[in-house]
């Protein structure tokens, strides 16, 4: 920490990629080589996990662990451990993981830090598409170095929405936020990765991006990405054991929060 750098963020947020970057290597080289993993199923045969996940996950957890060992970390593979200083790290090792088993690119890295319930760094690395996507409180949002802004004229009806859905939500819910979209005029896509969908939010990519179940760790670090970018988010819900729960998920550009809210009902 020094006197340019007085909360320590800039110091987290240069680890964070640091990190990222390293555990993006990770994970892609298991990528060029996916025929050889172990693929398990967790609530259902869409939702799986391999070695690959999980080594990804330990690697992250023990490179916090080193700098900042009392942090807490929170991780989708291997759960929440409280720390002391009042600082979580919120990671996804692999997020998309079916796209990443099935051979296709859309899958990231995903690291968050949470502090007094706030995103107050987000890093996500998309190593297929060689980006890495940086924000930290009050010090704006990056791709790569380049600053991102959001164009304040992009609404649901002359861009594209993201939209995500999973075994904890039911068809008929599913069918009826795409209804509602497109009665609204808009249009939609959806590519397996929450979070790599939240920093196409961030980067103009996407509109906005809905989902109406996800947990903290598929998020968190794109909310970050989206608030220093300009955008707006919903609050995650993180006191106590909600942070290790799920819940709706919506970030928007500033013309389409309204239309994204009636769309999710929120």
């Amino acid at each position: 920490m020094t006197s340019h750098d007085p909360s320590g963020l800039e110091t987290r947020l240069a680890l964070a990629e640091a990190v990222a970057r390293e555990a993006g290597a990770v994970a892609l080289d298991y990528f060029s080589r996916r025929e050889t993993l172990v693929i398990e199923t967790k609530r259902d045969p869409q939702d799986v996990v391999s070695i690959a996940d999980r080594e990804v996950e330990m690697l992250i957890r023990a490179r916090f662990a080193e700098a900042y060992p009392d942090d807490g970390v929170l991780g989708e593979e291997y759960g929440l451990e409280p720390g002391r200083s009042g600082f979580t790290w919120v990671i996804d090792p692999i997020d998309g993981t079916s796209p990443f088993v099935n051979g296709m690119p859309n899958w990231c890295v995903s690291i968050a830090l949470l502090h007094d319930g706030v995103p107050v760094v987000g890093v996500i690395s998309a190593p297929c598409h060689d980006e890495l996507y940086a924000a930290a409180l009050g010090r704006g949002a990056r791709l790569n170095g380049k600053p991102l802004s959001l164009d304040a004229s992009r609404t649901i009806r002359n861009a594209v929405t993201g939209i995500g859905a999973n075994n904890h939500v039911t068809p008929a819910s599913v069918g009826k936020m795409v209804e509602k979209l497109l009665e609204a005029g808009g249009n939609f896509v959806r590519n397996g990765s929450g979070a790599l969908m939240l920093a196409y939010v961030a980067a103009g990519r996407l509109v906005g991006y809905y989902e109406p179940y996800m947990h903290a760790w598929d998020c968190l670090a794109g909310y970050c990405l989206v608030k220093e970018a300009g955008g707006w988010y919903l609050p995650f819900p993180v006191e106590g054991e909600r942070l290790t729960k799920g819940a709706a998920v919506l970030a928007a550009a500033p013309s389409a929060i309204e239309d994204l809210r009636k769309v999710a009902g929120i």
